[in-house]
């Protein structure tokens, strides 16, 4: 296999956001050979099938087909009102009307994050279960959530050595799993 390549979605759209911070350390800490791309989702309209009348838009195409050309994917979200933020909603919906799901069958790994106590699980969950019904395959077993995570980083990146590790476990534990996936399918 040639470089492995993740697609990242961050679930906030805010600037400053944390869940940008930590996809910017999962890109500083992704392992060699691999590469995390991420995928915009603010630009999507919001979704409506009245909009796929003539098919869908140039927009969820090409971020279906980013979804599609990666071997995996990285979901970094907050989790606002115990879900996840309505962008990333809006852009799952839109993909899982496709005639060719990106998820089906595709890894991946959810990191959830908060200032709080909980560290943004409940949007974990209900992350799960949105792209369970898309048949996504999950890294299970030690679900990240980082709680408290505005005092485990600095200057745009995680600071915490214990968060850095269970990031660098997570990215490793995908490239493993896209790995078993590309044997499986070469058998």
């Amino acid at each position: 296999m040639s470089k492995m390549k993740f697609a990242g979605l961050v679930g906030s759209l805010r600037k400053g956001a944390h869940s940008a911070t930590v996809m910017r350390t999962l890109q500083e800490l992704a392992p060699e050979g691999t590469e995390i791309e991420v995928l915009e989702i603010g630009h999507l309209p919001h979704y409506d099938e009245d909009l796929k009348a003539d098919g869908s838009p140039q927009a969820v195409l090409d971020f279906a087909a980013g979804l599609r050309g990666a071997d995996g994917v990285v979901i970094v979200t907050p989790e606002y009102n115990r879900s996840m933020p309505g962008v990333l909603k809006n852009a799952l919906d839109w993909v899982s009307k496709e005639p060719e799901p990106p998820f089906a069958d595709k890894p991946v790994a959810i990191i959830s994050q908060s200032p709080g106590a909980l560290g943004g699980i409940l949007a974990n969950y209900h992350l799960r279960q949105v792209l369970s019904v898309m048949r996504a395959d999950f890294l299970t077993g030690g679900e990240v959530a980082i709680n408290g995570v505005a005092g485990k980083m600095a200057d745009g990146t995680i600071t915490d050595e214990g968060t850095r590790k269970v990031l660098t476990r997570d990215l490793e534990r995908l490239a493993q799993m896209v790995r078993v996936v590309e044997l499986t399918r070469g058998a």
